[in-house]
């Protein structure tokens, strides 16, 4: 994929939505391509998590469960950033990442979102906003389930 093209798929994250071109050029040349083949394992859980990753083609599926037992929990395309916590924060991945087709991702470690946000202190504060209405947002969420677990 070419230059410009990263950009595209980066301007397709919620996360980066707010970037400049600029800031989005910095990412996608700080960044590099991983490329899996359909069943390939992109991470496993429990992992150490140091990076997050852009779906820009093919679409990744996240599995939890013993190995034979596992179950989806989510499916992720193009425009759809993997382990986003991993770019904050150390952690460890909470399910096991497998390319359901032929992927291209762009792998983005935490050394480089901190250097972002380093150059762009603006950036931090947009993430700070950005995750204080997604924690609300799953504070909603978490309550109005409430009643379910009585």
């Amino acid at each position: 994929m070419s230059l410009e093209s990263d950009i595209a798929v980066l301007r397709e994250v919620p996360l980066f939505a707010d970037l400049t071109d600029d800031q989005l050029r910095l990412l996608a040349f700080g960044a590099d391509h991983r490329r899996l083949r359909q069943g390939e394992v992109l991470f496993r859980a429990e992992a150490r998590a140091d990076a997050g990753f852009v779906v820009a083609g093919g679409e990744v599926v996240l599995q939890r469960g013993p190995v034979g037992q596992e179950r989806t929990v989510g499916r992720y395309g193009r425009g759809a950033l993997i382990g986003e916590l991993a770019l904050i924060t150390e952690t460890r991945r909470p399910a096991h990442a497998v390319a359901a087709t032929d992927c291209d991702l762009i792998h983005i470690t935490r050394q480089l979102f901190r250097r972002m946000l380093e150059e762009y202190p603006e950036i931090a504060f947009t993430l700070h906003e950005k995750l204080a209405d997604q924690l609300g947002q799953m504070t909603t969420d978490l309550l109005a389930l409430e009643d379910r677990f009585r």
